[in-house]
């Protein structure tokens, strides 16, 4: 249980009633401390820094405006929530921040009944809080729905589907939280000037006086105020039209710079008051407070657990340095990121060929829909995109690029599970998914040389070809144990076997990073006796090719071991391709995959026990098999 001596004040709030209680003029102490303990907390565990030091003076104003749990509030992605965690009741346990069985690094419905809704992926806040106000009007109820919207969830698509089905009458406010972008349409000095006139805190208490004061003026008051609010709004008109939200029907406030949160109580009842669905448009600054994070915001954006090691050779920056490399002979190739290139290993090909270089926004489906039409075009996108994102854009893989038969990469970055982030982030779905789709080729090299080899048939192939690689870098006892000292360097990818090569040995068919851990239980199964092989495959579709290629090499019994979800997945696909091949009639087989790919680990567990594809799992199913 942390320990909060070091910051008295945030000690004594531990539920929004105890923040309600503080006195305003302790307010700024309270966020001093509360960065003060973000930088200190994050820096251990690792997590969203920069965001969530950006929002303390916000979500301490909601807090104390608003009736929470009655009232919701929802975070968009919610890795900005950290700060809302801890004043909701979860600030003891809070030292267990994205630790197995601990505080998630997202808001969770399942943790506490102040997350309305749980988020990992961005754009999803404005639809959701329309859905939670749309229930609390069908019920009766008069609670409000407050959406805190960021990091540039307006350049997703969903914000904009979600606003376009915004009614006007609805207890929502939607907060844009603008930190990086400009989402203003308002443009000239004379704009801003008025823009800012009027959403600040004295234009707002001015406001509100003066057409107190108007309404009540006996028998004429409430005229009077029509005709000079209809006269307002079309002198503003007249000086800087409306913007989008407001064509929408949405009445807007803002932009509003700042990081008071008196001020910003003002502007949050202010908004209130107004009744119906309001949007408050906030300019603050990404890491607040904290100068590192104030001067690299990306770099704090997300950090690693304190004492974990870098990994410079990763699969994402060989990636990005070979996707160079091939870009310099070959003027078709270009690069597509949604808002991710520093992930992906993108940033040395926006240097080195800023005109083929797309940054899409937070919009997924969108990059692989427009890398089709680039393709259409007759040049050769590649998209790099996390396994859990790419979830987002199943449908335009399937629709646009595949049935078309057009030449497309996916990069599928993060793939298998993420201890970290959690369910939301896990990268185990994309095999199930992709698998279906006719004509795709899917990729799973496990060394440096293996995706490079992989690109270059990607990029021969004319259709949708996907690389899955792993965060991090190659496994030694991998590349030594598949490719040894002579070989280390494939030039093409295929199936690689180490073990026991006679028939009775026991067969374990992996891929990816898995593979580490079935050589594990490899070993220990040998070292007791046992005959047993594994085999590596460095592709995956099409099935019926690589069943012909592995056929000659299985032993009688057959393990397939996967590091992704059982359904429609890697081992059931390979399976029934051996099956209809009649590979499979006189041998056995089983298969270790995740049943449930949310996989959400108790405390001491970690994520592979609790899917199932842990060491120990892995080797009990061996076991069984043999025994049979």
């Amino acid at each position: 249980m942390e320990n909060f001596e070091k910051w008295p004040i945030l000690a004594g709030v531990s539920s929004p009633s105890d923040l309600k209680a503080l006195p305003s003029e302790r307010l700024d102490s309270l966020a001093a401390e509360i960065r003060d303990y973000l930088v200190f907390r994050v820096g251990e565990n690792g997590g969203h820094l920069a965001s969530n030091l950006g929002v303390v003076e916000l979500t301490l104003a909601i807090h104390r405006v608003f009736d929470l749990p009655r009232d919701h509030l929802v975070f968009d992605v919610g890795h900005q929530s950290y700060v809302h965690k801890l004043i909701t009741g979860r600030k003891e346990a809070f030292d267990t921040l994205r630790r197995p069985g601990g505080i998630s690094g997202f808001t969770k419905r399942a943790e506490s009944e102040y997350d309305a809704f749980g988020a990992g992926h961005s754009s999803t806040a404005v639809s959701a809080a329309l859905g939670l106000a749309e229930a609390d009007a069908l019920r009766g109820s008069d609670a409000y729905t407050v959406a805190v919207i960021g990091d540039g969830a307006l350049t997703g698509g969903l914000s904009y589907e979600g606003l376009n089905n915004c009614r006007s009458d609805l207890n929502l406010i939607l907060i844009i939280n603008e930190n990086e972008m400009s989402i203003s349409p308002n443009t000239g000095r004379l704009a801003r000037h008025l823009s800012k006139i009027r959403a600040s805190h004295k234009y707002i208490k001015s406001k509100e006086f003066a057409s107190g004061a108007i309404r009540h003026f006996p028998l004429l008051g409430k005229p009077i105020y029509k005709v000079l609010h209809r006269v307002k709004r079309r002198v503003k008109h007249m000086l800087y039209h409306e913007n989008l939200f407001e064509h929408m029907g949405i009445r807007y406030l803002g932009p509003v710079e700042s990081h008071d949160v008196q001020g910003l109580e003002a502007c949050l009842k202010h908004a209130r008051k107004m009744g119906g669905c309001v949007l408050l448009h906030l300019k603050t600054k990404k890491g607040q407070g904290y100068a590192p994070a104030e001067q690299d915001a990306n770099t704090y954006h997300s950090l690693s657990p304190a004492g974990k090691k870098l990994l410079a050779a990763s699969f994402s920056k060989t990636f990005g340095e070979e996707l160079v490399k091939r870009a310099g002979g070959d003027e078709r190739i270009c690069a597509i990121t949604a808002a991710m290139s520093c992930g992906t290993g993108l940033e040395p090909f926006r240097a080195a060929y800023p005109k083929r270089f797309f940054d899409v926004g937070i919009a997924e489906g969108h990059a692989v829909t427009f890398a089709a039409g680039l393709a259409a075009g007759g040049l050769r996108p590649v998209v790099a995109v996390y396994s859990t994102f790419l979830q987002r854009a199943v449908d335009n893989v399937l629709h646009d690029a595949a049935l078309q038969k057009l030449p497309l990469v996916l990069g599928i970055d993060r793939a298998g599970f993420n201890s970290g982030d959690g369910a939301t982030h896990h990268g185990v779905f994309d095999v199930a998914l992709l698998s279906a789709i006719p004509g795709i080729r899917i990729f799973a090299p496990v060394s440096q040389k293996g995706l490079s080899a992989a690109l270059d048939e990607a990029l021969r192939y004319d259709g949708v070809s996907a690389i899955r690689y792993p965060n991090g870098s190659e496994q030694e006892q991998v590349i030594d144990a598949f490719y040894g000292q002579d070989d280390r360097f494939p030039e093409k990818i295929g199936v690689r076997m180490w073990g026991d090569p006679s028939p009775d040995a026991l067969s374990i068919v992996t891929h990816g990073r898995i593979a580490a851990t079935v050589l594990d239980v490899a070993k220990e199964l040998r070292e007791g006796g046992r005959a047993v092989r594994v085999l590596l495959c460095e592709y995956l579709t099409p099935y019926a090719d690589l069943s012909a290629n592995i056929a000659p090499l299985l032993g009688q019994k057959v393990l397939f071991v996967e590091e992704e979800v059982r359904a429609g997945g890697f081992g059931m696909n390979l399976a029934d391709a051996l099956c209809r091949a009649g590979a499979l009639d006189q041998r056995q087989y089983a298969i270790v995959a995740a049943d449930d790919g949310f996989a959400t680990p108790v405390a001491g567990q970690s994520v592979a026990e609790a899917a199932g594809v842990d060491a120990a799992s892995i080797l009990s199913a061996a076991q069984r098999l043999l025994q049979k």
